[in-house]
């Protein structure tokens, strides 16, 4: 025992002799070159293309210039990030440290392959792998989920993506990115869960996610989006908040893909609770020298109506704008609303406070690789140095995403160099500005119509429009090249000129043709959001055309000439010459005027039209405005607001005519029950003459379908009744109409097929046609209607020139209709039955139009 113990004891000791010195030599060759190793003593191998004092920067000395331990993990891990080496390795030799190095290879091109419903140029600025690049396979993996994400966004949820390496000589590779497209994943049902107030037909014009249908392939609503799904949820909150329903949560929007439908099946959950109206609205200052009921005339709000969420923050916007207007640079316009449960009401306080004291220290601009930085700029009303104001920083991202010039547009701040500072970052994403189109439509009024345009928003980067038009159709063809400046002289005022020439051909309702060549500078001022005012200055001539045979006015006394007088006594007379008369009857008609008297033998045109045509072109010259409000909720498809229009014209800056046209023009629609919208439409012009120049038959108002449907274009109103000519409308100086209509969805319909239902009743008038005055007859025989010529026929003719019907009737009618909103564009179809109508009106019961561009 005690022997063992002995010899155990002694090999222990000499264990430990010898291990002491192996370890001492092992730490100093594991120690000492680490603490004695400089950035200089690295070597490296392996490197073909990546310099050694590159790879040598990636390791950062501590004090004194040397590398311990830590610092070398540190280099290691920052050459493997930077994706130029497919491994790394360091070792340590008795003279320094040894990196070891394998490079990325070299892309040589990157293709795609199977793709055919996105571009490969669009797939290229997508994905991070670039040709002459270095090959990193996270990267490579991070582009195949790219592209997958690109194709799940355009509804083909099986897609797949699969990587291809194909090695080249030289370290040079060629990566393939093969894809399988697979089919697209539409949506195949949309249903709303606890809306009561609201259908579900209704909610479905609310958002942009639509069900798939047979004319799906035309759009792009019915590709399952969950983006697009999450923006619907709010969108269907703020038509709620809007409408009175403050306490309204849309819960969830719930998706299940359905193996069966092989399609997404979309619902969205609505607690809507109550809709409560205005009691009161207040408003309160806590600045000492700040009167808030100065700013009450700011508020769209009024008590009683119902409460409304976005004119509410509309309001907030404007009170805030002007409180920084009058010297209250950080005034803060917060709104309150205390709500009475159980009266359904809410009372709105607007509380003005002294915000904090900060300033814009600066505004960074990213992401505009295409449009110009002022651009951008200007669409602010606050810059570096002026008083941070949320209201007018979120103006300004509203303006830039109405600009229309790029993907997504987004404004945050982050703090600045001090308390008081705040950095504003604009972050965009351009998009294509340009469009070319081809429209094409027809109507029973002017045939089948094509046109081409081409179209910049954003010319040049500078936010200019320009558009050049080619018109060809059946019965009207022309050029127009449109030009406008949004900021003139820096000013948020828009500068517009057009050039336009048009030609109007004769057709089934308009016995003449008409060409037009002018140009229009114009200048319009959004006075609010809802207001907008227009200036304009028109020059343009225009002359009219005939067939020789409506010109002719040949001499035939074989003709009776009841267009003069009925009697008999006049019955197979010759014309009359310059200066000379017919007596007949104890009846005697003199051509006072020493031209000799028009004839309507053989089918004439209508004397105002010979006139015109006699005349030659004419040039007018006339300056005007338009002032328009506009509260529609959906230009497109209005359900709801009033669109008001008055213009006004004034011709006689130079030209040959001169007058003043006014024409005023309102619609307003209501939602009523079960998604039935009703639509008040009321309209009227006057046309008065100005100094001694007479009007012209073709500034006076041609009235027909669009006053009371039911009858033909030029249908209505004043007309040469003359039974031997070609009985043209003559127009007048004076019309009113007025229209009710409901329009309704067909419920047992899809929703995306887009068609809906209208009744309507149709009311108006158009009198007090006003030829030149020295037509009037003197020393003839007295006819009713009948005025006399005074210029030169081409051969004297046999008859007085002109009988009319005053058209001094009240038209009516009512209808039906179809509307379709097509993806083909918006067409309409109309069967009306006139109920009253003057003697010689046209009438045309069906009318139909419509058109698009693709």
């Amino acid at each position: 025992m005690n022997f063992g113990m002995r010899v155990r004891g002694g090999l222990f000791a000499a264990l430990i002799m010898f291990a002491v010195p192996v370890a001492a030599t092992l730490a100093g060759v594991l120690a000492s070159p680490v603490a004695a190793q400089t950035v200089a003593s690295i070597q490296v191998e392996g490197n073909r293309r990546v310099e050694i004092d590159t790879i040598r920067s990636y390791f950062k000395p501590g004090p004194g210039g040397r590398l311990d331990q830590a610092q070398i993990d540190d280099g290691l891990k920052a050459l493997i990030e930077t994706g130029l080496f497919q491994d790394v390795k360091i070792s340590q030799t008795r003279g320094g440290i040894l990196v070891t190095v394998v490079e990325n290879p070299v892309i040589g091109r990157v293709a795609f392959e199977g793709n055919k419903k996105v571009k490969d140029e669009q797939l290229s600025a997508e994905v991070q792998s670039k040709p002459r690049g270095t090959l990193s396979r996270p990267m490579v993996q991070s582009d195949a989920q790219r592209i997958a994400d690109i194709y799940r966004h355009a509804g083909r949820y099986d897609v797949s993506v699969n990587p291809q390496i194909i090695e080249q000589p030289n370290n040079r590779v060629d990566l393939v990115f093969e894809i399988t497209e697979g089919q697209k994943t539409g949506v195949r049902s949309v249903e709303f869960v606890g809306n009561v107030a609201y259908s579900s037909y209704r909610l479905k014009d609310i958002i942009k996610t639509h069900e798939s249908n047979l004319l799906s392939f035309l759009g792009g609503g019915d590709v399952y989006d969950p983006d697009r799904v999450e923006a619907d949820r709010d969108l269907i909150r703020r038509f709620y908040l809007k409408h009175g329903f403050a306490d309204v949560q849309v819960v969830a929007a719930l998706t299940e893909y359905d193996p069966q439908q092989k399609g997404f099946l979309v619902t969205f959950k609505i607690e809507e609770g109550q809709q409560y109206r205005v009691a009161a609205v207040n408003l309160e200052s806590s600045i000492p020298s700040f009167d808030a009921n100065t700013l009450r005339s700011f508020s769209r709000v009024s008590v009683g109506s119902t409460y409304n969420a976005e004119a509410l923050e509309k309001s907030v916007e404007e009170m805030q704008i002007e409180a920084s207007r009058r010297g209250y640079a950080f005034a803060v316009v917060r709104p309150r609303g205390d709500r009475n449960f159980e009266n359904h009401t809410v009372t709105i306080t607007y509380a003005i406070d002294e915000g904090p004291r900060t300033y814009i220290e600066r505004i960074n601009v990213r992401g505009n690789t295409r449009t110009r930085e002022y651009v951008i700029r200007r669409e602010f009303d606050i810059s570096e140095g002026d008083a941070y104001n949320r209201a007018l920083v979120d103006r300004a991202e509203r303006r830039l995403k109405n600009l229309d010039y790029f993907k997504s547009v987004k404004i945050a701040t982050e703090p600045g160099s001090s308390s008081d500072r705040v950095i504003l970052n604009v972050e965009l994403e351009e998009k294509s500005t340009g469009d070319f189109s081809v429209s094409g439509g027809y109507s029973t009024t002017d045939g089948a119509l094509a046109e081409v345009s081409v179209s910049e928003r954003n010319f040049l980067g500078r936010g200019l429009f320009a558009k050049a038009s080619v018109t060809y159709g059946q019965y009207a063809r022309g050029y127009s090249l449109s030009f406008v400046e949004p900021y003139l002289l820096d000013y948020r005022v828009a500068l517009g000129l057009d050039f336009y020439q048009r030609q109007q051909l004769a057709n089934n309702y308009i016995a003449y043709g008409t060409s037009t060549l002018g140009f229009s500078p114009r200048l319009g001022f959004a006075l609010r959001e809802d207001l907008s005012l227009q200036l304009r200055y028109s020059i343009y001539q225009q002359k009219i055309s005939l067939p020789n045979y409506l010109a002719n006015c040949n001499n035939n006394p074989n003709n009776p000439l009841l267009a003069f007088n009925p009697s008999p006594a006049f019955a197979n007379l010759a014309g009359v010459g310059p200066g000379g008369s017919i007596t007949s009857g104890g009846q005697t008609a003199t051509d006072a005027s020493g031209t000799g008297l028009w004839c309507y033998s053989d089918g004439e045109a209508s004397l105002p039209v010979r006139k015109e045509l006699q005349s030659g072109s004419s040039l007018t010259s006339a300056v005007g405005y338009s002032l328009d409000y506009n509260t529609l909720d959906n230009n497109k498809n209005p359900t709801d607001g009033l669109l008001i229009d008055f213009k006004q014209d004034f011709a006689g800056v130079g030209g040959d005519v001169s007058y003043l046209k006014s024409a005023f023009d309102a619609k307003y629609y209501t939602p009523l029950v079960a998604d039935i919208v009703g639509l008040i439409h009321l309209q009227g012009g006057i046309l008065n003459k100005v100094g001694n120049k007479d009007l012209r038959m073709l500034d006076q108002f041609q009235m027909g379908p669009n006053l009371v449907r039911g009858f033909a274009p030029n249908g209505i109103g004043p007309r040469d009744i003359n039974p031997f000519g070609t009985m043209d409308a003559l127009g007048g100086t004076k019309y009113w109409g007025a229209s009710a209509e409901l329009q309704m969805p067909f419920w047992f319909l899809p929703k995306e097929v887009g068609l809906k239902g209208a009744i309507y009743a149709d009311a108006g008038g158009l009198s007090d046609y006003q030829g030149p005055t020295s037509w009037a007859a003197t020393g003839e025989v007295n006819v009713p209607g009948c005025i006399r010529p005074t210029t030169n026929p081409p051969t004297p003719g046999t008859c007085l020139g002109l009988q009319y019907d005053s058209g001094n009737t009240v038209r009516s009618s009512v209808g039906v209709g179809l509307i379709w909103a097509s993806p083909f564009g918006p067409l309409r179809f109309d069967y009306a039955v006139p109920l009253t109508k003057g003697q010689f009106d046209r009438v045309q019961q069906f009318k139909f139009g419509g058109g698009t561009s693709f």
